[in-house]
């Protein structure tokens, strides 16, 4: 009685005060706790919208992933354990809850708490399912069910005991979403799970994330890291990486922006690297991202219709929640950030903690707050951090937390209708709702019905009528019920939405094998090759697989003629044809005529592709295409392809021949000598039994020679375009790299370029470059991953006749982490000081 009448006040109070319009609080020195009234009146939110409490502690206690089911229920995973004091004492204990939430009276706070399941051991992911959830702790996978109908586990039953191999938060296996495709996946992860046929399965994919993980209206994973707050797929899960001949570098884990900049409203000083010049502006605020997490698309109405698509990320070691505005530019996404200088939400409370999010069935966006001092897992704790904690008293109490809501001011809550209570014919409706919320709970529960009748309703969807939310998820909930056939599919490849097209191009792919199929496909690629939707012409690159190599090819050369400018179209192009590599290279050198950089570096990534296959007969004539084109621009880029791969230790001798070839014998003209050299590596005959200290014009080790040429390939894709395929630098783009001293020099210089950018004038052998001779500012390219950045830096070292040191993950890693805070390029002379103060 207590409770409710405590809980009643604090519910009054927030009212009266989330309408209010006032300045936050000012931020205190002490970093006291603070009730959730208190709380509140610390919050700056954008113009337009106010901040209600949904529930507190003692109802919810260290929040960290909040989930809505069909009824409007809330789940909340509780890691009580995690860092409940200085020493994380409890993490090992079995102390971490999942709890079910409901607001019995309607009033929009919660007021009622079930708990689901008890006694877990960090629990980290959660996937709801029909009657249940899937549940991750303690590294395994768990699938659980509630059978007898009061929300408290029955079973708990092993799916994977192999779920995650890290049991540090920071770095382990997280989240869940169950995305358009009914699988489910996780951040930080490379395995995904689906319910089929009365079993759960398991199935590889790549890589995503670091905490947290969503979707957007079409179904691309939205994720991050702690230091670049927002990457998305921008192609199907396991579409661009079939060809295991290839290595993209792009349409997987694509950043959307290389803007770090956030704006706290109070200090940070207990921040991991706080002791780092350029971390904290002078006010002691944190200049950029540093524990970025569950970045959250919304997909709903409830906002102005300007937030529709936008992603809020989260970033709880600077107290605040960042709204970016994401748009389409050609095949690709990017993002901004709306507001420069404010962000959506901000608090001066040290405690605020925002985790996760999560947009409700109303429309509101839910932030999970864990609301506690010390969110740095102890394994990363640095000294500095640790005396900063204590200094503070930031190291208890624990086991506190809050949920909050963001929503228009004004806003009168309305309870959800709870769906469960639906009949099976009542669920299509919701297919086409404006929300992406009650979109996907529809397609999850009548899946996981199994309903024949629903599948049979469904099937006379009409696709002409151009509503692509109910004609995409009423695709994908077909395909759930395994009631998809190519009939369906071939009436929504005619509708008029060209996202319709995409997704049915898709799911097509499974049924390439039926008769009629491949014949009807190709009257289709026959009409649209020429598309001028990039979006659509991506997925038919994708899927051009399933066809014959005449159709194929056809329309992969038109395809690379319009769009192969894109990184990411020529990546597509070779995740197609897989085994065909060779007959399309020759299919291209016979067709093409006159030379452009896209073609060039198309006819490279097939002459590396070939090679990797490892098929004899197609290496040695790769030597007869050179000789035949030996002339031309081609033979050069064939050239190219296989001398990147030469120095592979898995590729040396690979061909063996009975005497020496005639192509080594005559001289070839025209064509790069040093490369010459290097493709002898490749093959073997009497007399001539190559080993990798024959290549001489590079000093690097076996594991080296791999990165490098892995760096070959996201060189092609991020920086050819400025410093061209042959590292002489393009006009108005770029300067050259080829015996650079800014390539030779020191490596941390070298990276903390890739890593900020930096803009001119800038000297390069003697020569100084600046606007309009080359661009005014070279890019940051913080998005790709120490790994990527590392390759693409031991290429560039060891190309050209450049020869330097390789450089290791580990190394840009460290750079990345001590000029932390660093938010725009470097000038030439700022950098050079900046690296001199380094050895100093």
């Amino acid at each position: 009685m207590f409770f409710k009448l405590r809980h009643l006040l604090i519910v009054f109070s927030l009212a009266v005060a989330s309408c209010t319009e006032q300045k936050p609080l000012e931020e205190s020195q002490d970093s006291p706790v603070r009730s959730p009234q208190e709380e509140l009146a610390t919050f700056q939110i954008e113009e337009g919208f106010e901040v209600q409490l949904v529930a507190s502690e003692p109802l919810v206690e260290s929040p960290v992933i909040i989930q809505f089911d069909e009824d409007g229920r809330l789940w909340v995973v509780e890691m009580r354990g995690y860092m409940s004091d200085i020493e994380g004492s409890e993490e090992s204990l079995p102390v971490g809850r999942i709890a079910i939430l409901e607001d019995l009276d309607g009033d929009g706070v919660m007021d009622h708490r079930i708990t689901y399941l008890d006694s877990l051991i960090m629990p980290r992911a959660l996937g709801l399912v029909r009657n249940g959830a899937l549940v991750a702790e303690n590294n395994a996978l768990w699938i659980t069910k509630d059978l007898d109908g009061d929300w408290k586990a029955d079973t708990k039953v092993l799916l994977d005991s192999t779920y995650a191999s890290n049991g540090i938060p920071e770095h382990s296996d997280n989240g869940f979403v169950r995305n358009l495709d009914n699988w489910y996946y996780s951040a930080k992860s490379r395995l995904r799970y689906r319910f089929q046929n009365g079993f759960w399965i398991r199935d590889s994919t790549e890589f995503r994330g670091q905490w947290g993980i969503s979707q957007d209206d079409q179904g691309r994973l939205v994720y991050n890291y702690n230091w670049s707050q927002l990457h998305a797929d921008l192609v199907a899960p396991n579409s661009i990486t079939r060809n295991p001949n290839h290595q993209p570098s792009t349409g997987i884990d694509h950043g959307l922006t290389i803007d770090r900049k956030i704006f706290p409203i109070r200090s940070n000083l207990a921040v991991n690297r706080g002791y780092i010049p350029g971390t904290l502006d002078s006010a002691g605020r944190l200049l950029e991202f540093t524990s970025a997490c569950s970045p959250t698309v919304y997909r709903a109405d409830l906002f102005p219709e300007e937030y529709r698509g936008n992603i809020f990320v989260l970033e709880n070691a600077g107290n605040l929640v960042k709204r970016n505005v994401v748009r389409e530019k050609g095949m690709l996404l990017e993002a901004f950030d709306p507001n420069p200088g404010k962000e959506f939400l901000a608090s001066t409370d040290e405690r605020f903690r925002p985790v996760y999010a999560s947009v409700g069935p109303s429309g509101g966006l839910y932030i999970a707050d864990m609301y506690q001092g010390i969110v740095q897992h102890g394994s990363y704790m640095t000294p500095y951090l640790k005396e900063q904690t204590l200094l503070r008293k930031l190291e208890a109490p624990g086991h506190m937390g809050r949920i909050w809501r963001i929503v228009p001011k004004g806003y009168q809550y309305q309870k959800p209708p709870q769906l469960s209570k639906l009949a099976p014919d009542q669920f299509q409706v919701y297919l086409a709702n404006s929300n992406g919320f009650y979109r996907d709970q529809a397609q999850r529960i009548m899946v996981e019905s199994g309903d024949l009748k629903i599948a049979r309703d469904l099937q006379n969807l009409d696709f002409s009528l151009g509503g692509k939310y109910a004609s995409i998820h009423g695709l994908y909930t077909l395909e759930g019920l395994g009631a998809l056939d190519s009939k369906i599919l071939f009436k929504a490849l005619n509708s008029s939405s060209p996202e319709v097209q995409i997704h049915a191009l898709r799911l097509l792919e499974a049924f390439q094998n039926e008769p009629g199929v491949k014949q009807n496909l190709k009257k289709f690629y026959q009409a649209n090759s020429a598309t001028k939707n990039p979006t659509l012409a991506l997925q038919m690159a994708l899927s051009s697989f399933v066809l014959e190599s005449e159709i194929q090819f056809e329309a992969l050369k038109q395809m690379a003629e319009k769009y192969g400018f894109e990184a990411l179209m020529r990546d597509a192009i070779l995740s197609s044809l897989e085994k065909r590599e060779s007959d399309f290279l020759n299919f291209l050198s016979a067709d093409w005529k006159n030379p452009n950089p896209e073609k060039e570096i198309v006819l490279e990534i097939l002459s590396a592709a070939i090679i990797r296959n490892k098929d004899k007969n197609e290496i040695s004539d790769l030597l007869i295409l050179i000789e035949k084109n030996q002339d031309n621009w081609k033979a050069q880029a064939i050239l190219a392809g296989m001398a990147v791969q030469a120095g592979d230790v898995e590729n040396i001798g690979l061909v063996s021949f009975s005497s020496q070839p005639a192509f080594f014998k005559d001289q070839k003209m025209g064509l790069d000598q040093r490369q010459l050299e290097k493709i002898k590596l490749l093959f073997r005959w009497p007399g001539h039994q190559p080993e990798i200290e024959e290549n001489t014009t590079m000093n690097l080790d076996a594991e080296s020679m791999k990165q490098f040429a892995s760096g070959r390939q996201k060189y092609l894709s991020a920086c050819a375009g400025c410093h061209g395929g042959n590292g002489k630098g393009v006009n108005r783009m770029g300067p050259p790299l080829a015996n650079s001293d800014w390539v030779l020099g020191d490596e941390r210089r070298l990276s903390l370029i890739l890593l900020h950018g930096i803009e001119g004038p800038i000297e390069v052998t003697g020569k100084k470059y600046n606007a309009p001779e080359i661009l005014p500012v070279m890019p940051s390219h913080s998005t790709l991953d120490d790994g990527s950045i590392a390759a693409i830096l031991t290429y560039i070292r060891n190309e050209w006749g450049n020869q330097a040191a390789p450089i290791s993950g580990r190394t840009v890693g460290r750079v990345r982490h001590t000029s932390q805070g660093r938010v725009y390029p470097w000038s030439a002379n700022e950098l050079n000081e900046h690296v001199k103060n380094l050895q100093e």
